[in-house]
């Protein structure tokens, strides 16, 4: 499907996947992918995915005429994570006041990133596909989804599995944010339970006390 110019306002285009399949068998529908490109499409291209919480602007520390990733020598995309809040995300999606969002994986987001830089931007082979923290995670994803895609895979600061003392911190956040709910953690890849658990969306005053706790 054709992409959106960007949007001067926020500096990044979207790109329609239109009801998309999870590796789970269930469907993020009207989902659209987030992303950002630098430099000439006649440069070898870049793959350059965003990391937990980062968005777009986040990565361009990286870029620059004076940094690693130089925009005229290179052809970057920079594609948004799903649930980073510019791909599709629990905040920005139809169904986020009437059902949790779906689970989405390392293996669906880069499926989705392949058919933005194959299908939406003509990209058939790519130098490198390269990110820091979860960005790495989704190149160690990439370097054994498609193998034969780029010639250099680059993880740096970060690993492959989330480890067991980070799977403890996020949960510790977790928790922080559904006290004010008065909900529990159902535990890690899960939501919240309580004894009158039922999916609805946040008050303004559970938001700016879960957050606050966080």
């Amino acid at each position: 499907m054709a992409s959106q110019e960007p949007d001067p306002t926020s500096s990044y285009s979207t790109y329609s996947l239109g009801d998309f399949t999870l590796r789970n068998g269930t469907t993020l529908p009207n989902a659209h992918i987030a992303y950002l490109t630098l430099g000439s499409p006649s440069n070898p291209a870049i793959i350059y995915p965003t990391w937990y919480s980062g968005e777009i602007a986040s990565n361009l520390w990286l870029t620059g005429p004076d940094k690693l990733l130089n925009p005229e020598n290179f052809y970057i995309i920079i594609p948004a994570l799903f649930g980073n809040g510019q791909s599709t995300s629990p905040s920005n999606w139809a169904h986020k006041d009437a059902k949790p969002f779906p689970r989405v994986s390392f293996y669906d987001n880069v499926r989705a990133q392949h058919e933005l830089v194959t299908k939406g931007l003509g990209i058939e082979k790519a130098r490198a596909v390269l990110g820091w923290s979860m960005g790495a995670g989704q190149t160690y994803q990439w370097a054994t989804q498609f193998p034969d895609f780029m010639e250099l895979a680059v993880p740096f600061c970060g690993s492959a599995k989330t480890s067991l003392h980070n799977q403890v911190f996020l949960e510790g956040v977790k928790v922080a944010l559904l006290g004010p709910r008065g909900w529990e953690s159902a535990g890690v890849c899960e939501g919240g339970e309580g004894e009158e658990w039922e999916y609805r969306a946040w008050t303004e005053e559970e938001r700016s006390k879960g957050l606050k706790a966080l």
